[in-house]
């Protein structure tokens, strides 16, 4: 089983580069293989989701890479592999056979395969590479029309935002090394830190997190992210990259709750982010940008549910999410394909002019409005029980930021399905390869519905192992799915009128809360002017000072070059001179006559005894 799990991480990612490199040459080929890999990879999700095997590999000197499969990352593989299959799909039709399909399929493989191996990853420099990776491809996705300077730019943008709160991740990793208490840096060794190295991984991984969850202040690269293909929006805000984040945070739930400051932060950034999320949300004219907004904010609620350690309600959430918005992206992208728009005043119709499209997308929109029984409905109040029993304020604040998922998906309903004249040519059904993974998320977000039934979360508690949670009360569910009930229906029967404030007020709100510009004002233009600060004392300061120094040093060697030749030219003159003498005087008693040299010994003796005698 251990080699079903390599092969289950390998597989994508080995097709996926294979794709990528050959390229256009493999362009006929690339939909057929990459459809059946991820079905193949499906297969092995599944057999590892039940046996959970575990296997491990030397990758640096005491540092393994480690993979295993338990409750949470046996739920995950599920999931991604899945919701891949079924984006992939959708993608035979939607890339046509004049785009570069080998590299698009071969991007999307290599962007999976590094979700699966950041869900298996249980040690640090695994799960760092496969989050390395993951940055990568989604930067050459969001980026797939590269000829088109707005796509580069935004996927630039994207890439180096995420990047920067990536660094939080090597900090963690640094301070685990240096604490000595995380010798192998496995994940599940991290709460056992102490001190203060424990609060600097905590903030490391809460700052990825974060930052690859597009949380609060972060959350205008998800806005950016856009531009990418409609597939590439699927699958990056349901099942990979932007979930990577809250699912760092619910498997490192213990590390937040012992920590005792992170448990707080991380929920009440999530819950705000919920609100302030989905009011920008609910401001979007663009069905896309719409979108995009209720993803930071659901994705909040997984956040708001780590930090308050219901991890059974936020496991539910990021499951149940991931059918939801795939889906919702899918439809998105199918209609700006037909109609060449993803305004939501040109969409009036468009549910009726596509019916299977208009009727999946509505599954999709009352699952994210929390409407029962769908399964967001229920997970929200699996999530909020956790946040109940830690504060009765965050449990508020989240109950509001549900209703407000009610109202901006309600809104987008309100314009596919409002009556409009529409000329014949937009009522050509969806091609089948549309139409099936449409039809097979929605099924999923209904069956999902079964997790509302107390048996199946209870069992999905006990899969995800841990301590007991609290379970929500007959009221909480009746609270919330009546409140999501009623605002559905205010704002279906009054339409966006409702929402129609002046645009000095929703101007901020539709600029994602101008977000990137206090980013560019506050973080990216000091540190620019720090750069030109540093750049002129490096030209103005530094470099003359080197300049000088080598200068002086040129002149010093001068100046003793002259002087040392001068005095050892005249020393060794001196010591030649002298040896000379000496010569001379050594040359004079060698006269060749016996006697003088027995002379010279009686008298070398006689110094000879005397000295003896006085140094006794």
């Amino acid at each position: 089983m251990r080699a079903l799990l390599w092969v289950l991480v390998a597989l994508p990612l080995t097709v996926g580069t294979l794709l990528a490199v050959v390229g256009r040459p493999a362009d006929r080929y690339a939909p057929a293989v990459a459809v059946g890999t991820t079905i193949a990879a499906l297969g092995l999700a599944v057999a590892v989701a039940f046996e959970h095997p575990r296997a491990e590999a030397p990758l640096l000197e005491g540092l393994p890479a480690g993979l295993a499969v338990d409750g949470l990352s046996g739920l995950m593989v599920v999931t991604v592999t899945a919701v891949t299959a079924a984006v992939l799909l959708f993608s035979v039709a939607d890339i046509g056979p004049g785009e570069a399909r080998a590299r698009f399929f071969g991007l999307m493989l290599l962007f999976s395969g590094a979700m699966l191996t950041t869900v298996t990853a249980t040690t640090l420099p695994l799960l760092l590479m496969a989050w390395e990776v993951m940055g990568a491809t989604s930067w050459a996705l969001i980026g797939y029309w590269w000829h088109d300077p707005e796509r580069a730019d935004a996927a630039s943008k994207a890439f180096l935002t995420t990047r920067a709160a990536d660094l939080g991740l090597y900090l963690a990793a640094g301070a685990a090394l240096a604490s000595g208490q995380v010798g192998s840096l496995a994940l599940d060794e991290l709460p056992d830190a102490t001190g203060a190295w424990s609060a600097v991984i905590t903030a490391g991984v809460i700052a990825a997190a974060f930052g690859k969850s597009a949380q609060l202040p972060f959350s205008f690269w998800l806005s950016r992210a856009m531009q990418g293909p409609s597939p590439v929006s699927a699958l990056l805000h349901s099942a990979t990259m932007v979930v990577a984040g809250a699912y760092l945070l619910l498997r490192l739930e213990p590390l937040l709750a012992r920590s005792g400051w992170g448990g707080p932060v991380v929920a009440w950034t999530g819950a705000v982010t919920a609100v302030a999320l989905g009011l920008v949300a609910v401001a979007q004219t663009d069905l896309k940008q719409l979108l995009a907004a209720s993803t930071c904010a659901q994705i909040g609620f997984m956040v708001l549910a780590a930090g308050a350690g219901a991890v059974t309600g936020g496991t539910l959430q990021l499951i149940a999410h991931a059918a939801a918005k795939s889906l919702a992206f899918l439809v998105a992208g199918a209609w700006l394909t037909a109609l060449g728009t993803k305004a939501l005043p040109a969409l009036r119709g468009a549910a009726r002019w596509h019916r299977t499209a208009g009727i999946t997308f509505s599954v999709a929109a009352l699952a994210l409005a929390g409407v029962p029984p769908l399964a967001l409905w229920a997970a929200k109040d699996v999530l909020l029980a956790g946040a109940r029993e830690d504060s009765t304020a965050l449990y508020l604040v989240g109950l509001a930021g549900a209703a407000i998922s009610a109202i901006y998906s309600t809104k987008a309903l309100w314009f596919v399905w409002r009556p409009a004249p529409v000329p014949d040519e937009h009522e050509d059904p969806l091609p089948y390869a549309t139409r099936l993974p449409l039809v097979t998320l929605a099924v999923a977000c209904a069956a999902l519905t079964v997790t509302s039934f107390p048996p199946v979360r209870d069992a999905v508690e006990r899969v995800l192992g841990g301590e007991e949670q609290p379970a929500p009360y007959a009221w909480e569910f009746a609270l919330s799915g009546a409140l999501a009930v009623a605002v559905s229906a205010v704002i279906w029967i009054r339409g966006p009128r409702l929402l129609s404030l002046p645009g000095r007020i929703t101007a901020p709100a539709v600029e994602w809360l101008r977000l990137e510009t206090a980013a560019r004002t506050f973080l990216v233009r000091p540190v620019l002017r720090l750069a030109d600060a540093l750049a002129a004392f490096d030209d103005r300061v530094l470099d003359r000072a080197v300049e000088d120094t080598a200068r002086g040093s040129v002149r010093l060697a001068q100046w003793t070059d002259a002087q040392a030749e001068r005095l050892v030219d005249g020393a060794v003159e001196a010591v030649a001179g002298g040896a000379r003498v000496l010569g001379r005087l050594a040359r004079r008693p060698q006269t060749g006559q016996l006697h003088q040299y027995l002379a010279q010994a009686v008298t070398a003796f006689t110094v000879l005894a005397v000295v003896l005698v006085l140094v006794r």
